[in-house]
């Protein structure tokens, strides 16, 4: 899922309009701030600033790109977590947004106290716990579960990492990247406390489709390098075969599909947008052929983001990393197979 940060930033430079600012997610510290500094470090080389400006929350970021104020930074997808899904629910509802490039921030996370918390410990004098709460975005809670449960502590969601540091009360340990401890004048608890090491969120460098349109234009004209196209489709005639009829059309276009995912349809039970990935460029002529088929079919299709494409690692799946339960021959003994299949598939 990892991104090339060097592909994904000549997206954000070169024959471009000017963004003049950038919002990301603040507080200052957060991981978004770090994406969206590398992107504004990558527009200073090619002789354009951005100013960045840190927002409270993602509706507000993307308020201010469809109001054409500048371009904004937000968390994408997570390898431990997956998908930012409510960032993703924002870009397919916006009327005037789209991603122009994706870069990749390593995530790890420290737990910390405020200074005047005891002695960094979990316990006071009398051997009482004295810190009872975690505090984190949701996503930095899901990644440091171990941690919490180790400590028995209860989480408490924050608007952002860096905003759990900034505001963390008496009690609480708040995660964040190492930079906030300084940056807050808090103490350490405990250092890297995510449940897997080597983890990392891709950020999606947003901006009004008129820009994304320019910056795609230029790439067009050089064909200077691969590219991915994230689309939302909605299929208006519904039933069974629908999406395989779907995946059909893409195999016979000889498309490389890495990502399908669904949405619901936000208040229409039933009903669902499909969020599909593909190794190629919208003016590619099998992809464009693919887009005005289900154009012409009466679906209802939107470009999301149109980024040059990193390399995709393509690590082989063990046994080891199996979730439990489910049934696979290669980690069952032939002599247990009947029982696992009847068990594990319910039949």
């Amino acid at each position: 899922m990892s991104h090339d940060n060097e592909n994904a930033a000549r997206a954000i430079s070169g024959e471009l309009p000017d963004p003049r600012k950038l919002f990301f997610l603040g507080p200052l510290g957060s991981f978004t701030h770090q994406a969206a500094a590398s992107a504004a470090e990558t527009l200073d080389r090619n002789g354009r600033s951005a100013g960045l400006v840190a927002r409270d929350n993602v509706p507000a970021i993307i308020r201010d790109v469809e109001a054409g104020l500048g371009w904004g930074v937000i968390a994408w997808e997570n390898s431990v977590e997956g998908y930012v899904v409510p960032n993703l629910d924002a870009v397919i509802d916006a009327g005037d947004l789209a991603g122009l490039g994706r870069l990749s921030v390593d995530i790890a996370f420290d737990a910390f106290v405020r200074p005047d918390d005891g002695n960094a410990s979990n316990a006071d004098e009398a051997g009482q716990a004295s810190l009872q709460e975690v505090t984190a975005h949701p996503h930095g809670l899901a990644q440091c579960t171990k941690f919490a449960r180790a400590h028995r502590l209860t989480p408490v969601p924050a608007s952002s990492n860096a905003a759990a540091c900034r505001d963390v009360k008496p009690g609480q340990v708040a995660l964040g990247p190492a930079l906030c401890g300084e940056l807050y004048g808090l103490k350490t608890f405990e250092h890297n406390v995510q449940d897997f090491s080597g983890a990392n969120t891709d950020f999606l460098v947003v901006a009004p489709r008129n820009d994304v349109r320019s910056v795609l234009h230029a790439y067009r004209q050089s064909q200077a390098v691969d590219f991915e196209t994230i689309i939302a489709v909605v299929p208006l005639s519904t039933g069974p075969g629908v999406i395989a009829k779907l995946l059909d059309s893409v195999r016979d276009e000889g498309l490389n599909m890495t990502s399908l995912m669904s949405r619901p349809i936000k208040g229409h039970a039933g009903t669902y947008s499909f969020i599909i990935t593909l190794d190629a460029a919208p003016w590619q002529v099998n992809f464009n052929r693919l887009l005005h088929q289900m154009v012409v079919k009466g679906d209802w299709v939107k470009t999301l983001a149109v980024y040059p494409r990193g390399e995709h690692p393509n690590p082989p799946v063990d046994t080891w990393m199996l979730p439990q339960g489910g049934i696979c021959r290669k980690r069952a003994d032939a002599s247990e197979m009947k029982a696992k299949e009847e068990r594990e598939l319910l039949w």
